[in-house]
């Protein structure tokens, strides 16, 4: 004999208004054996009203898939809202690859990207064309954008520190303030970054206000990445079902 022996258990089923009808009288019933009258004329009253019972609407999967070619990179993005796996990123450039990894993993939502471009000349069009892959993917898993938080950080990286404002709301804008010292990070050039969050606003319909201080360049960089992933993270969170604007139309 245990604890658990005088315990009650208790079972949650989830049934349409025509199963909530048949289960009404048998419900009543043995609610009355339990001496439990109120719920007995709980079931008592549905079975007679003939209540329809609420049921939620379907959930929509916020997939986004982007394939982009141009005579410079083809490109293939997959990204899902709703999952935090798989994250998989291919660009061809090690060090950006590494980024977007950030922005997914602490946006919380799944990511694949592959890509192959013109590296033999420089990395400029394969970043660019990611950015904007990444955007459409995203402003295609978006849909409507009803529900969403539509507003969404700052985050420190040892010395540094990056904040970002970002706004779902259709309308591409981009401030970017902070400046780097060293030419690449790898094969990254670091004036990209800026390149970056500007292609991301234009292919997303974002407005992103970002502000980064530090020394590291590397620090610096990673930390505007990693904000982006939380502000996004904050700004895709479904909070209803309402289009976030009084306008009525984003």
């Amino acid at each position: 004999v245990s604890a658990a022996s005088f315990m009650k258990s208790f079972a949650v089923q989830t049934v349409d208004a025509a199963g909530a009808r048949a289960l009404a009288g048998p419900a009543a019933r043995l609610a009355r054996l339990e001496g439990l009258e109120a719920h007995a004329r709980a079931a008592d009253v549905r079975a007679e009203q003939n209540l329809e019972v609420r049921t939620e609407a379907p959930i929509r999967r916020r997939l986004g898939e982007i394939v982009r070619k141009t005579k410079e990179t083809e490109i293939a993005v997959s990204v899902d809202l709703d999952r935090a796996a798989p994250v998989r990123i291919a660009s061809g450039v090690g060090f950006f690859d590494h980024m977007l990894e950030q922005v997914a993993h602490h946006g919380g939502f799944s990511l694949t990207l592959s890509c192959a471009g013109d590296l033999h000349i420089d990395a400029h069009h394969s970043i660019e064309d990611c950015a904007i892959a990444f955007g459409q993917a995203l402003n295609a898993a978006l849909i409507d954008r009803r529900g969403i938080a539509r507003f969404g950080f700052v985050l420190p990286m040892d010395e540094a520190e990056a904040k970002i404002s970002i706004d779902l709301g259709g309308r591409p804008y981009l401030v970017f303030d902070g400046a780097f010292t060293a030419a690449a990070l790898g094969a990254y050039p670091t004036e990209m970054t800026e390149h970056v969050f500007r292609s991301l606003s234009q292919a997303l319909g974002a407005t992103i206000h970002v502000s980064v201080t530090g020394e590291n360049d590397h620090h610096k960089t990673e930390a505007c990445f990693k904000a982006l992933g939380r502000a996004l993270r904050q700004a895709i969170r479904v909070e209803g079902a309402e289009l976030p604007s009084t306008k009525g139309v984003i």
